[in-house]
């Protein structure tokens, strides 16, 4: 009722003005900017605009919803880390009110936005602070597709709500369009899709007719979990110029196997996920796998840690497919080059440096 009265006054406010200001001017259309810069004179100095013409803007999200957005986006909620680290690439950190549970375990938090550990918890997927999300007064918030039934309570509240379903590059890329256009930041999203974009042409052409080594990439909690082809971690083994081992799974979950079945596919390279709770040493003192190539020939790597989990659908991911090229084909791209791409991204759009960390 508040928020009632208070619109009222602000309408009731803007039409006392447009009366007062109103002249026989005809209408003058502004055209969109284009970037170059234009000298400013009396002539040139555009008329005031109430709104910008972005909205509103009609959006589809991941689960085939199609939400009608119909004014910017001030207060903002993510409970899924992946749509968080976006909205911080997005720059829109600052327009949070509240995030995903354990929000102090994300390293990206603490290096890019650290006060985004201090807001309040919406819970998690399992664990879903219904009731405190919408206490926060949000106009917007972006859930992970498991948390669809909070939907019909949240848009009863007249909260705008996307849910998200990241599992493979194009989905990511698809989340990241459609959450630019919700908050109107589609030149700073351009810029993140163009680098991903870039760097996919780049491993594209130093790749381009060079062997392409089998690659087991080994789950979180266990050496014997593994991801199948329909998941995001399949597409990151083949953008490094690899061969996923279990690409005939089609599960989108993680899937468990055993020893036999790691031995049959005799991979090149083992590569751990970047949260293993194990290590590479535990691997390669497995006597399960004294006859496996890639322990026999000391192949065995994890993924980076320090910043995010690149084997996951972040935005960030394509600097996993980076990583892993390097170590696949150190003899086509060099230490140096990746660290400065990897450098180059979280500078531009984190606002920190990858390696003095």
């Amino acid at each position: 009722m508040k928020k009632l009265i208070s619109l009222l006054l602000v309408l009731a406010t803007l039409l006392s003005f447009a009366a007062c200001g109103r002249t026989d001017k005809p209408e003058q259309t502004v055209p969109p900017t284009t970037g170059a810069t234009v000298p400013v004179t009396e002539e040139t100095v555009p008329e005031p605009t109430v709104a910008p013409s972005h909205y509103p803007v009609t959006v589809t999200d991941h689960a085939g919803r199609e939400v009608v957005i119909e004014e910017e986006p001030q207060r903002l909620v993510s409970g899924y880390y992946i749509s968080t680290s976006l909205l911080i690439a997005l720059d829109l950190d600052e327009k949070l009110v509240g995030i995903e549970a354990k929000a102090n375990k994300r390293a990206i938090y603490k290096l890019a936005a650290p006060a985004l550990i201090d807001l309040p918890s919406v819970g998690t997927a399992k664990e879903f602070d219904l009731e405190g999300c919408a206490a926060l007064e949000p106009d917007l918030v972006i859930l992970p597709i498991k948390l669809k039934s909070a939907v019909e309570t949240l848009e009863g509240l007249g909260i705008d709500v996307l849910l998200v379903s990241p599992e493979d590059q194009e989905l990511l890329t698809g989340m990241i369009h459609m959450i630019a256009d919700a908050t109107n930041t589609g030149e700073r999203a351009a810029q993140l899709l163009d680098f991903t974009a870039t760097q996919e042409r780049y491993l594209s052409e130093t790749l381009a007719g060079s062997a392409t080594p089998s690659v087991y990439l080994a789950g979180n909690s266990s050496l014997l979990s593994t991801a199948g082809n329909a998941m995001y971690q399949s597409d990151m083994i083949r953008l490094a110029g690899g061969v996923n081992v279990a690409a005939q799974i089609e599960d989108t979950y993680w899937v468990e196997i055993d020893y036999e079945q790691l031995l049959t596919w005799d991979p090149d390279h083992i590569i751990l996920a970047s949260d293993a709770t194990y290590t590479v040493e535990d691997v390669l003192a497995d006597p399960n796998l004294a006859g496996c190539t890639a322990v026999v020939n000391g192949n065995v790597h994890q993924l980076p840690n320090k910043a995010e989990a690149w084997d996951s659908p972040v935005p960030s991911g394509i600097l996993g497919a980076l990583w892993l090229a390097n170590v696949l084909h150190d003899d086509l791209l060099t230490d140096a080059d990746c660290a400065a791409k990897i450098d180059g991204y979280y500078e531009t759009f984190y606002d920190f440096t990858y390696s003095e960390n």
